[in-house]
């Protein structure tokens, strides 16, 4: 018996361990993170109730970069089940896939970007405006991190999905997580207009 099965009343490896370590650790951030949106999120309405706050027209690449997060999400949850004994090879190409939806979204979102300053809206000036590439931005940067994440997972899942398979659906949780987060922001960004701001606020 190893030492770490005789030091655990339930026995076990130590993967198990480090994969439950993991997950709580990712739940932590994933709380932590979404504090960090809602409080922008709430700054945001309050600064869009404003006399000087006027809407922005989103560009249409949104919708494309939403969808590719949306196939991102979708294959990495395939990836999860393929893993666990459907099909080494399978898993290996929806984890691709799902990463590569990532990196597309991000194009896209840059796109997105071009398409606004093109269209004047700079990120000084509107608070709209202001709060979109703010918000946007922010965003981009968690992709980016579950982006290093996801990376480490593809190099430690190629010889053997089987066993990374905690490890994709850790990735598969972020991807999640990131898509519920952009959802709320493509709302917010949206529909959240400074006749909604001020009825929220009250200042009507």
């Amino acid at each position: 018996m190893s030492r770490f099965q005789a030091n655990s009343p339930h026995g076990g490896r130590p993967r198990d361990a480090h994969a439950s370590a993991a997950s709580i650790g990712l739940w932590v951030f994933m709380g932590v993170a979404t504090a960090l949106f809602s409080l922008f999120i709430v700054a945001y309405v309050m600064r869009m109730s404003g006399e000087d706050a006027i809407t922005i027209a989103l560009p249409w690449q949104l919708w494309l970069s939403t969808a590719l997060l949306v196939a991102g999400s979708v294959a990495l949850q395939w990836a999860v089940g393929a893993s666990r004994g459907r099909g080494p090879t399978r898993a290996l190409r929806l984890l691709v896939a799902g990463g590569l939806c990532a990196v597309g979204f991000l194009c896209v979102q840059l796109w997105a970007w071009q398409s606004l300053l093109g269209a004047q809206v700079m990120p000084a000036g509107n608070p709209a405006g202001s709060f979109f590439y703010l918000l946007t931005a922010m965003h981009g940067l968690h992709l980016t991190g579950g982006l290093a994440a996801w990376t480490w997972t593809a190099h430690d899942a190629w010889p053997e999905p089987g066993k990374a398979a905690w490890r994709i659906a850790l990735c598969a949780r972020y991807w999640h997580f990131m898509l519920a987060v952009w959802l709320v922001l493509f709302g917010l960004l949206g529909w959240v207009t400074p006749e909604v701001a001020r009825f929220i606020c009250g200042t009507s």
